[in-house]
């Protein structure tokens, strides 16, 4: 989390409108930390977006459609490469921004296969809050564990490897 993947997404396909590309964009439908409507990065960039509750309603797009973009992909069921897969067979570019893994630094939802299939993989990292290394885990600050738990920083906060690692033993004990 905190890295700019929403950012990094939203730059994209703002670049596709200005090339005048068909953009479609889509998001889980429990995604409402932000906008109903709308992917929100943490820095308050916005493009409107299609909420859906499964990855099969995302190859409803029209022909004309030339990027589709999805948010917070980790969300979504088991299904969602395949969707990628079969909307690239049509020729749509996909860009999909989600978590690689979840909170107990385990793969997260899809992503693994997701990434599998994925022509262009871009890793974004944030910054450790604790040593200023790259961060590459989401140690979650709030207590439960259920593993969606929609978050801020109040709830979560980017750590490198170590400082997660830290940190979990703390909790443990």
């Amino acid at each position: 989390m905190f890295s700019g993947k929403t950012e990094e997404l939203i730059r994209r396909l703002k670049r596709a409108n200005i090339a005048a590309m068909k953009v479609a964009v889509f998001k889980p439908v429990i995604d409402t930390r932000y906008d109903e409507t709308a992917i929100v990065s943490h820095d308050v960039s916005s493009i409107l977006a299609q909420p859906v509750a499964t990855s099969a309603l995302i190859l409803n797009v029209s022909d004309d459609t030339a990027v589709v973009g999805i948010d917070e992909a980790q969300f979504f069921d088991a299904g969602l490469p395949d969707v990628c897969q079969k909307l690239a067979q049509r020729g749509i570019r996909v860009i999909a921004a989600g978590l690689d893994m979840d909170y107990r630094g385990v793969p997260f939802g899809p992503m693994p296969n997701l990434l599998a299939v994925a022509e262009y993989v871009t890793k974004v990292h944030a910054i450790c809050v604790h040593c200023g290394n790259l961060a590459t885990h989401s140690y979650r600050l709030a207590d439960g564990d259920a593993v969606i738990l929609l978050g801020e920083k109040i709830h979560y906060e980017p750590r490198c490897r170590m400082c997660y690692h830290k940190g979990s033993a703390l909790k443990l004990s």
